[in-house]
């Protein structure tokens, strides 16, 4: 989920009939109602099939369906940026929330032969996607449940990858940053696997440093990729972290996204540990509620 919030598209027209499961031609741009508010289909006029699907205002996915390489959000290009430099060939890849599947689509075109199950909690939101842009993805499998739920259905070492990218009206969705999930999520991961998070956090990074926290108690290798002005809590924004039981390639990561067109700062080693500090991690008994975005950063008020 990206916070710039949604482009300057027409707003005019609810389309307000059910959504079907059959892949319609073309998809209708249109306002249609989910379980966590009122999504918003609209094309992006500076490209032939790209869409962005919004819900009440906050950007949850862009997919270009002619070219699922393209990587419209930053954060999703940090993503990119780590599974890029995961050990070549395909991946069994785990990803706890879903919309309209940006990075699914992504890693079946940049590694053939992936197997990919996604968890989402909006069952209609998923329909809306299957129905207006497609889930016939190869080796995509798409399930309707909450994230720590699906967390208790998967074996032990079965998944090369797992992303956490779950947000509830714009809010992380609740017991995804706990040390109970990561360690859970740290057991289905297989050496040498990668766990990616999008998180979002403000001044003082309060939230983004008891992560860190959290992910530091059970993985040896960490780091954090994100806008200079989000880190130095100038402005509320998306923070992409990274977690593996095995070496990470840091300094590829940090000289790619260095030289992106919107450059992130990587974060790792001591200056990391420094950044996390004396934060306790997040458990099930003391979870802070995740940060909401200001009305100004959601374009809302």
């Amino acid at each position: 989920m990206d916070y710039r919030g949604p482009p300057a598209t027409s707003r005019d027209g609810i389309t307000s009939a059910p959504v079907s499961r059959t892949r319609k031609p073309e998809p209708t741009p249109g306002r249609y109602p989910v379980r966590f508010g009122t999504a918003e289909l609209a094309r992006d006029a500076d490209r032939g099939n790209a869409w962005l699907v919004s819900v009440d205002g906050v950007a949850q996915s862009y997919v270009d369906l002619d070219d699922p390489n393209h990587l419209e959000f930053d954060y999703v290009r940090r993503f990119g940026d780590v599974v890029d430099r995961l050990p070549p060939g395909p991946l069994d890849a785990l990803h706890i929330g879903g919309a309209a599947c940006t990075l699914p689509r992504y890693v079946a075109a940049s590694r053939p032969g992936s197997r990919q199950l996604v968890f989402d909690a909006d069952g209609e939101l998923v329909e809306l996607v299957r129905a207006q842009l497609g889930l016939r993805v190869p080796g995509l499998r798409v399930r309707v449940t909450d994230g720590r739920e699906g967390l208790a259905t998967r074996r032990e070492g079965s998944a090369d990858l797992v992303v956490v990218d779950a947000f509830e009206r714009a809010t992380l969705a609740g017991g995804l940053a706990t040390l109970e999930a990561t360690t859970a999520i740290a057991s289905i991961l297989r050496a040498p696997g990668v766990y990616l998070a999008n998180i979002t956090d403000g001044s003082g990074l309060p939230f983004a440093r008891r992560f860190l926290a959290t992910l530091l108690e059970v993985f040896p290798e960490v780091l954090l990729l994100a806008d200079p002005g989000v880190l130095r809590g100038r402005r509320f924004g998306n923070l992409v972290l990274a977690a593996s039981a095995t070496e990470l390639p840091t300094a590829e990561i940090a000289q790619r996204t260095a030289s992106a067109a919107f450059p992130a700062r990587c974060v790792h080693g001591t200056e990391l540990r420094k950044l996390a500090g004396k934060a306790a991690p997040i458990t099930d008994a003391d979870a802070p509620r995740p940060p909401s975005p200001p009305n100004d950063v959601l374009g809302l008020f």
